[in-house]
Order: structure tokens, then sequence, then C-alpha cells
């Protein structure tokens, strides 16, 4: 595996690796990486001739100061995972070499991009926006690969690259889990020894949760289930738990206007750690 730390040196491999006729999978990432980051490396290896992961925690799209600040970087551990993992090229840039000059474009992504995290995190997804629209124009992939733990921030991505007219297949990947059905997150190792043991409750709530829908209670009756169910655990409390249409991101009041399908998406605070995950029905 070659560690690239610029831009024009990223482009240089991969202008080669085209002309040669090779496929190439994107997996961007903001390191501090997981078994969950590497299930999409994996799948990248699979369905591409080259495979390029990108480590870089981007400040465009942390709307909290603390949150950047005590983002966890483990870049030499991360380094060596992806190695073992046969990635061809791990680019490694730095702020400087991303964002030469501040990124003032503003995208209009619409719907999308206005409830939930979008809601609770002014600018975060146009920060999102930023970033992955240039790790696309510098990579230009075949495909690029990206977990559905973050279900929102696809549909959020998929509108970038429709207005930006990028011709990529983005893969949508299913969520990785501790054996107790926790999610994996690199915010994951910032919990305490109590907020780890309580944590897996986010996800068997929502499982359970399933059962109340099958039984023909509404999206109303199922919402207010799982945030009184969340907010009894001692030590947890749900910012926001929405069920929407799997590609609008919108709100529905019964499960017929789920038109694409319904999933059911949370944010729970474990302590002060913030913890998203979400669940089809």
């Amino acid at each position: 595996m070659e560690i690239i730390k610029t831009t024009a040196g990223l482009s240089t491999r991969l202008s080669e690796a085209r002309e040669a006729g090779k496929s190439i999978g994107l997996v961007p990432t903001m390191g501090a990486l997981h078994a969950g980051h590497l299930s999409l490396v994996e799948r990248a290896r699979r369905e591409n001739d080259i495979v390029v992961v990108s480590v870089f925690v981007n400040p465009t799209q942390f709307n909290n100061p603390d949150d950047l600040r005590t983002y966890p970087r483990t870049v030499d551990a991360d380094c060596r995972l992806l190695s073992e993992a046969g990635v061809d090229y791990a680019f490694v840039p730095s702020v400087d070499e991303i964002y030469p000059e501040p990124d003032t474009r503003v995208f209009n992504l619409g719907p999308v991009a206005e409830t939930m995290e979008g809601a609770m995190r002014p600018g975060h997804f146009n920060g999102v926006a930023q970033i992955v629209s240039k790790l696309f124009a510098m990579t230009n992939p075949t495909r690029a690969y990206f977990g559905e733990k973050d279900f929102q921030q696809i549909a959020v991505i998929r509108r970038m690259a429709e207005i930006e007219n990028f011709s990529i297949d983005i893969v949508a990947c299913p969520i990785c889990r501790e054996a107790d059905g926790l999610a994996l997150s690199s915010r994951n190792v910032r919990l305490t020894r109590e907020g780890r043991a309580i944590a897996p409750s986010i996800h068997r709530i929502l499982k359970e949760s399933l059962i109340l829908k099958e039984n023909g209670q509404s999206p109303a009756e199922v919402k207010k289930s799982v945030n009184e169910r969340i907010n009894a655990v001692d030590g947890l409390e749900t910012e926001y738990y929405e069920i929407v249409d799997a590609l609008t991101m919108q709100p529905v009041s019964t499960w017929d206007e789920a038109v694409n399908g319904a999933v059911g998406c949370v944010t729970v605070y474990c302590g002060d750690v913030r913890l998203i995950d979400n669940i089809k029905y």
C-alpha cells in the first residue's frame, strides 16, 4: 500500500490506473477505523481493481468545535489496518492540502438535508457535500462506498452527486454491529464503561419497535414508544427519533406514505457521546 499525502500524487496514480482501464473504488473515511470501515474496504476490494481510502477529519462538517477537537485521530494504526486489508492507496492529506483556500460553496441540497441531522447540525451536510465533492473530483472513482449507519448522509451525497453531475455508483453498505447490537462508530471509544454497558439498549429498543408496527401501531405511536423507552434508560437521552421515507428523508404520518420504505433514524446522547442508529421498517 502506498500512502499519498498530496492531491497531485493521488491524481498521478489514479490517472495511470484509469489509462490502464482499471476500475477504482473509493472509501471516504475520517479515520479512527473499525470493522465497519473495513467491511466497506472489503466490498470495494471485491468490486474494483484499485481501492483508495481517504483518511481525513473534515473540519467543515463539524458545527461543534468541541466535537472536532475530541474526534479520535489514529492515522498510524489506520494505515496499518488498511495495508493489511489490501488497500492500494491511502490518501492522508492535511487540511491545507484539501482547503488551500476556504471552501465557500453552498450546495442546494434540498429537503433531504433539512430534517434530522440537517436540523440539529446547521451547516453539517454542506460540509459533507464540500469534502465528498472534492474527493469525487480528485479520484473520479467508479464506485464510492458509504455505511448505512449514516443513513441520511447517503441521501445527501446522492443529491450532491446529482447537482455536480458525478457519474459514480454510490454504494450503501449495511451497518456493522458489536455482538450486543451496538452500531460500530469511531465515537464508541469515548464511551465510559457505564455508557458502553447501556448503549446497546438503543438498537434493542429499535428492533423491538418493529413488533409495534406489525401490531398496527402508527408511526406516531411507534415514535412515542421508542422515545419513552430510550429515555427511561438512565444515562440515555434522545435528541430526535424520526420515521422517514428511505429516499426523501421526509417524516411520514402513515406507513403508506413511505413509498420508498420507512426508516427510523435516532440520535441519542449517552453521557456526552452522541450516537446515531437506524432501523428499516
